[in-house]
């Protein structure tokens, strides 16, 4: 076994690999860039080690730097983790050269399945199932549109050398193909290298099911069943739970056999995925292997109880694999969801800034638990424009899917975040769908359900009125210890009447005033708009209140920065400002024919020139930012008047990049 190893990588696989690496006694090396040169896996590591600038391919992309700091560390193996080098068939030879062993499949696998095209033609010829679809060399993109043609509307786009839904985009109709495709490429470009893509047909109603498989070094293999990955936006994926729904013994045999031909057919050593494409009748197609750790390995490890990183260390070692197919059995049912930085209500764009507050459900980290969080950050961070946008993932285990939906409805509800938009309670709204909690899957779910995801009631406005204004009047000062002088006593005193007082909420965007009347050393009646609620303050436990409204008690969390008042109720969550009514300006819309950068990021595509006529949500810029594309449109109709910026800049968040006027 290993004494010592680097781990390529950075965030929460970077801390997972630790944490397993530190109980098998292995010492463990981390690299950082100038943005995480105080992250929590540089904490997490033994050692770390400086490898460069803030952007991935000056630093986590550097092949040459990480194996520079594994020689002169001493370690005798590298972890790439997922993404950034874990798929790279030359880091992987560049390591063997140097001597160090690639905890990963050797980069003939690596090869052999980094091209999807290349895979699918090997896997035809292993005999697994395949999408219809283009899969060759040629990239004109006349004959890629003609061969869409010919397959029929809708087609899906995907980059040859990708993953993570990114260079991957559904095309409706033919007269969006060209589009689609020169953004697939240009993405896919960014992201790996490559311009490649092929053209399938488009499985309507799709399960997305994939295979955990291993190999080792003397051949054997074992599939450690499956899990289904259907919840997803922009094609990547947001829930992930293990065993699939639905799922017959036989046909999980099938699926498990499929993809081990798949690894054998390479060679495979280690840990994989192999991703299916599944109709609703349980017909399953091949769509690629990722030849890596998956971001969602911990359902796996729940409904094992398996340590797959362990696993993954051994093999590499030159162990065999420690149990065999008959030896392995599924125990429960586990639910991981991705918390991530983004605002569902802007199609999911992803979202910058610092982590103020983030307390967590009580979990263990790294084990087989009821609840578990594998997370790279915490309270007081910055998640910042140069890395994926994912905070943290919520596993949770359960003795069936119903318990676990439960546990993980839960978890979210303890799960507060502020300081930026989170997808927290989207995710928790999914969990409420008829298609989700009656396992009706399929990836257009969330597109399905989207009056029930983006329409819903959230928090009643007199609980989230009433618990920013119990924290409000909780932490109003009281008279001081000693003489009393009722002048210097803020209590609200008054010679005729109760005492009273208004302050001004911002709600939604809208102001809000609220009148407060105290009746008692406790109690209050709150007046806003139609509403008259009977607030009495029953407790307080730092963040936490015990309030009661009108005949209802409730247990709320408040957080406070500034202004900004975070309200976290069992309903859900509600940003609220306190608002200075003698400090405010006109809030009337300003700036209608601006188009500005929605985040830090960069201008890869000017679509437009000036003086062209454009209408309302006409396509004008492509921006590049925490490594996906942005499509800017047009907020009005009228003449675009002036291009302030070009392809290549590097924007921030709210520049000005064109101009249009009436």
């Amino acid at each position: 076994m290993f004494n010592k190893i680097l781990i390529a990588n950075r965030g929460e696989i970077a801390c997972r690999i630790a944490a397993t690496a530190r109980r098998m006694g292995i010492r463990t090396v981390a690299v950082y860039s100038d943005a995480d040169a105080h992250a929590l896996h540089v904490q997490a590591c033994d050692e770390a080690v400086h490898i460069g600038p803030a952007s991935p391919r000056d630093s986590y992309l550097r092949a040459d730097r990480i194996l520079e700091a594994a020689k002169a560390t001493g370690a005798q193996a590298v972890h790439p983790g997922y993404g950034f080098l874990s798929e790279n068939e030359d880091f992987a030879q560049a390591c063997e050269a140097a001597g160090i062993a690639f905890i990963g499949p050797p980069a003939s696998a690596i090869a052999a399945m980094g091209s999807k095209s290349a895979a699918k033609a090997l896997m035809d010829k292993a005999g697994v199932p395949l999408v219809p679809g283009y899969h060759g060399d040629q990239q004109d993109p006349a004959f890629l549109k003609e061969q869409a043609d010919i397959m029929g509307y809708p087609v899906l786009i995907k980059a040859s050398a990708g993953g993570g839904g990114k260079g991957m985009r559904a095309v409706q109709q033919a007269a969006d193909f060209e589009a689609a495709l020169a953004s697939c490429q240009r993405e896919a470009q960014a992201s790996f290298g490559s311009a490649h893509v092929l053209v399938e047909r488009y499985v309507s109603q799709p399960r997305h099911i994939e295979i955990q498989v291993f190999g080792d070094q003397q051949g054997h293999y074992v599939y450690l069943f499956e899990r289904d990955c259907s919840v997803q936006r922009r094609h990547q994926k947001v829930l992930e739970e293990a065993p699939a729904p639905g799922m017959t013994p036989e046909r999980r045999r099938q699926m498990g056999e499929a993809a081990i031909a798949a690894a054998r057919s390479v060679g495979y050593v280690g840990a994989g995925t192999v991703e299916f494409i599944c109709e609703q009748d349980g017909r399953f197609y091949f769509m690629e292997m990722n030849t890596r750790l998956q971001v969602e390995h911990p359902v796996t490890e729940a409904i094992t109880g398996l340590d797959l990183v362990e696993w993954q260390l051994r093999v590499a070692a030159g162990e065999p694999l420690p149990l065999q197919q008959d030896q392995l059995q599924i125990k429960g049912h586990a639910i991981e969801a991705r918390i991530c930085a983004e605002n569902p209500a802007q199609q999911f764009l992803p979202a910058t800034g610092q982590l103020q507050v983030m307390r967590t459900p009580a979990a263990s980290s790294f084990e087989v638990s009821p609840v578990r969080i594998d997370s790279g950050v915490r309270e007081g961070d910055v998640i910042s424009p140069y890395y994926d946008s994912m905070i943290a993932k919520l596993i949770v285990w359960g003795e069936d899917r119903t318990a676990a939906l439960s546990r993980l409805d839960a978890a979210l509800r303890d799960l507060h975040i502020t300081g930026l938009h989170t997808n927290v309670s989207f995710v928790r709204r999914v969990l409420h769908t008829a298609s989700f909690s009656q396992a009706k899957l399929d990836t257009a779910l969330i597109e399905r359900e989207h009056a029930a995801l983006f329409q819903a009631p959230g928090v009643s406005t007199d609980v989230a009125i009433g618990a920013a204004m119990a924290s409000l009047l909780q932490a109003a000062p009281t008279a001081s210890a000693g003489p009393r002088d009722p002048w210097a006593t803020p209590d609200g005193w008054r010679l005729h009447g109760a005492p009273r007082h208004r302050e001004v909420l911002l709600h939604e965007g809208q102001p809000v005033t609220v009148t407060t009347t105290r009746l008692g050393t406790a109690q209050y009646q709150l007046e806003f708009g139609e509403h008259s609620v009977m607030l009495t303050l029953l407790g307080a436990q730092g963040d936490t209140l015990d309030i009661g409204l009108n005949e209802q008690r409730l247990r709320v969390s408040v957080y406070r920065h500034g202004d900004d008042i975070h309200v976290f109720t069992p309903q859900g969550a509600m940003h609220l400002q306190d608002v200075n009514p003698l400090t405010q300006v006109d809030q009337g819309h300003h700036g209608t024919g601006r188009l500005t950068a929605l985040m830090p990021g960069k201008v890869v595509a000017l679509l437009v020139k000036e003086g062209q006529v454009v209408k309302q949500g006409e396509p004008l810029a492509v921006t590049e930012a925490m490594k996906m594309e942005h499509t800017l449109t047009a907020p009005q109709a009228g003449t675009v008047t002036a291009i302030l910026c070009a392809v290549g800049d590097q924007v921030a968040e709210g520049v000005e990049l064109l101009r249009i006027e009436d």
